[in-house]
């Protein structure tokens, strides 16, 4: 290994331990009460070579979510491009795709959604605001592929794929959010599963044509 590739590991390996502590410390202490000067002791290095890696603590907080759209996305496409599978069960998939991702990271879906409520969207670089959306627009425009396709096989009603799309994307971070809330409540309960699979259910007959008729 040369010298160049050597430094470019070394630097891509600082940064994955800057996410790492930042991410412990959002988990522990929350986005407001988490500092640059935590998350630079968590790390052991100075605050200064944080800065050289991220503008500031929203820009580190987004690329943590950056993980997350990129598995919305590559899961997604998995099942996009399944040939064994019609437009029924795609979209039946696309309920575990949902599910799993909150298994995949439960704190960061969440936060997925606060990033994009906030005002915290204005502070991020051009870049990594690119990557947000261009991973958040490809993972939509697979779901509503998916549901399009069904449309043209006379399987789904009518609808603008993207508005459907939005719809499930919707229906399952309010029910991650809603049941987020009542677990702080009561931790022992958990229904957040059965919860989203009654609702993604009682979504997928409503788009779904019964016997031809629309019913």
């Amino acid at each position: 290994m040369g010298t160049k590739e050597r430094k470019e590991r070394e630097k891509e390996q600082r940064r994955q331990d800057i996410l790492t502590a930042a991410k412990e410390l959002f988990m522990i202490k929350g986005l407001s009460f988490t500092t640059m000067e935590d998350i630079a002791k968590k790390a052991e290095l100075s605050q200064g070579t944080l800065y050289l890696y991220f503008k500031n603590k929203e820009d580190l907080y987004a690329s943590l979510n950056l993980m997350t759209l990129q598995y919305i996305r590559d899961e997604t496409e998995k099942v996009y491009i399944n040939n064994k599978l019609g437009p029924v069960e795609k979209i039946l998939k696309l309920k575990d795709v949902f599910y799993n991702t909150h298994i995949y990271d439960p704190l960061i879906l969440r936060n997925i959604l606060r990033l994009q409520l906030e005002d915290a969207l204005l502070t991020l670089s051009s870049e990594l605001l690119f990557q947000i959306n261009k991973l958040t627009k490809d993972s939509m425009t697979l779901m509503a592929k998916i549901y399009e396709d069904g449309v043209r096989q006379g399987i789904f009603r009518k609808e603008k794929g993207i508005v459907i799309a939005d719809g499930m994307w919707g229906m399952f971070i309010g029910i991650v959010l809603y049941e987020g809330a009542k677990s702080r409540i009561n931790p022992k309960k958990d229904f957040l599963k059965s919860t989203f699979d009654a609702a993604f259910m009682n979504f997928y007959r409503g788009i779904k044509i019964i016997d031809g008729t629309g019913a």
